[in-house]
């Protein structure tokens, strides 16, 4: 099982990279209208940021190797829907 602290690097590097895209194809668009839709997608990022940290500090948790691995298939899963939301811009 990797470590928490690798899962929590996961989550913060994946999610801020879907970031990052959205604010350079945000830059390269010349109508503001377009660049709105690139903001709904950071903030759905930002709103899947909080709730795996808050799942990844939970407490009451009876078998942390599945937890933790629900968390890390659960990050791949929304980071792909995100992606596939920056494609379809």
């Amino acid at each position: 099982m990797a470590s928490v602290k690798n899962l929590k690097k996961d989550i913060n590097y994946v999610l801020s990279d879907i970031i990052e895209e959205c604010y350079v194809w945000q830059m390269l668009q010349d109508d503001t209208k377009k660049s709105d839709k690139a903001e709904k997608i950071i903030d759905e990022a930002i709103t899947t940021f909080d709730e795996l940290i808050e799942k990844v500090n939970s407490k009451k948790v009876e078998n942390k190797k599945a937890h933790f691995k629900g968390i890390s298939t659960e990050l791949q899963t929304k980071s792909d829907v995100l992606l596939a939301k920056i494609e379809k811009l």
